[in-house]
């Protein structure tokens, strides 16, 4: 079968690579792609909103099945627009898409429904927000309702900080968002869950923890996640009944009842408070850069998981994984999150030697003129499996070494919490 993905970055590049490895897969598109997944498929370089224009391409082609991988294009509604028109496509609709672009619609489905979630206000107006601070307990949560690419949340330790987040997200930094949602902080640990569902039934992926702040010891601006490990230690199956009975199938029956069925991949952000679950966010479609941990332990053929989502048929299927430890770091462009150089020369990355349980994931690259080139301010990951989380930090970081890109910086301690 001829299959697409869209998407451009590093979670992208990793499914490429899995669905690449089934026998079932004739041909792989990637729109628009990168210098990755140049590799093992064509890339088409392409307006993802045009949907006409990819309606032609993917007719033109002979595209049976399309993936859809980040969450701009679900929240747009590629996928009613695809169904329409009569194309096989992975993932959530755009209904079900407002879990990840409105955080405000997240909210109210929780209140609605009892899904454990920290307590939370809605503001319309930049003064009403500063008003609630005069009295609000510090820290709190602010964020943008809309699409922000990770980057739209604040952690707020006082007044002053707080009014800083109102006002560049009143101001247009993420966009024109008609509110911001103000939340209580919860202490805890942060926990990657992920599903997979064909509307009717769904599997449980392995977990993840992802580090989201810039800086070592997880501190600094937010970022759209700078590595990632799995398992998660904090999963047990108690845990795990927890999550299922109270967020994801609460969830799910909730969008049930609204005659929308979920397709595709779902990830929940918890917190974990005294082996208690709360929601901090959904996001419609893999993590990033989670997949790039997750991905590589999958043993069942990732193509026919898909297809089974897209044909009804998932509760037929058992999901096999590799029992070793993941680990990804993501080498970043000097500057990021914030301003970085783009378009800058990667020397040596096809002279890198290794093994065949490492993986380097493109993000943000693309190839001109025979050279690799950073477009992105998260340029590369680096992945590992081993027996260890050590071992997986070690030889990530060694890989790294041996690039020796002076144009970009990593977090050295990916996993800390995990390495003894």
């Amino acid at each position: 079968m001829n299959i697409a993905i869209i998407g451009s970055g590093g979670r992208e590049h990793a499914l490429c690579f899995k669905l690449s490895e089934s026998k079932k897969v004739k041909k792989i598109f990637c729109f628009p792609g990168n210098a990755g997944t140049e590799n093992i498929a064509k890339n088409i370089n392409i307006n993802l909103s045009d949907f006409e224009e990819l309606k032609k391409i993917i007719l033109k082609n002979k595209i049976e099945m399309v993936i859809v991988g980040p969450e701009k294009p679900l929240v747009e509604g590629v996928v009613d627009y695809l169904e329409k028109n009569n194309i096989l496509v992975f993932g959530p609709n755009k209904i079900a898409a407002q879990l990840e672009g409105s955080k405000t619609f997240t909210k109210e489905l929780c209140k609605k429904h009892n899904i454990p979630t920290a307590e939370f206000e809605i503001f319309y107006k930049s003064e009403d927000a500063k008003k609630f601070l005069k009295t609000s307990k510090y820290p709190v949560v602010i964020k943008a309702d809309n699409l922000a690419a990770g980057k739209g949340v604040y952690i707020c330790e006082n007044e002053l900080s707080g009014q800083n987040a109102i006002e560049e997200i009143f101001g247009g930094k993420f966009g024109k968002p008609e509110k911001l949602l103000i939340e209580e902080f919860l202490q805890g640990e942060e926990m990657s869950f992920f599903i997979i569902s064909d509307g009717k039934s769904f599997k449980i992926l392995e977990t993840a923890q992802d580090h989201k702040r810039v800086g070592e010891g997880d501190i600094g601006k937010n970022t759209g996640g700078m590595g990632a490990y799995s398992p998660s230690l904090l999963i047990n199956p108690n845990l795990q009944k927890k999550i299922i009975n109270k967020i994801i199938q609460p969830t799910l029956k909730s969008l049930n009842k609204i005659g929308c069925s979920y397709k595709g991949f779902l990830y929940a952000g918890l917190m974990i408070i005294k082996n208690e679950p709360y929601l901090i966010e959904y996001n419609v479609r893999m993590g990033d850069p989670e997949c790039q941990t997750i991905i590589p332990r999958l043993k069942t053929d990732l193509f026919e998981i898909i297809l089974s989502c897209c044909k009804g048929y998932l509760k037929n299927l058992n999901l096999k994984w590799d029992p070793r430890y993941s680990l990804s770091i993501v080498l970043c462009s000097k500057g990021y999150p914030d301003k970085y150089e783009k378009n800058i020369r990667i020397e040596g990355l096809e002279n890198l030697v290794y093994s065949k349980n490492q993986f380097i994931f493109h993000a943000g690259t693309s190839k001109i003129n025979n050279e690799i080139l950073a477009t992105g301010g998260r340029v590369l990951n680096f992945t590992t499996l081993s027996e260890s989380f050590y071992l997986c930090q070690k030889k990530s970081i060694e890989l790294i070494n041996n690039l020796n890109w002076n144009n970009g910086f990593y977090r050295k301690d990916i996993g800390y919490k995990v390495i003894k």
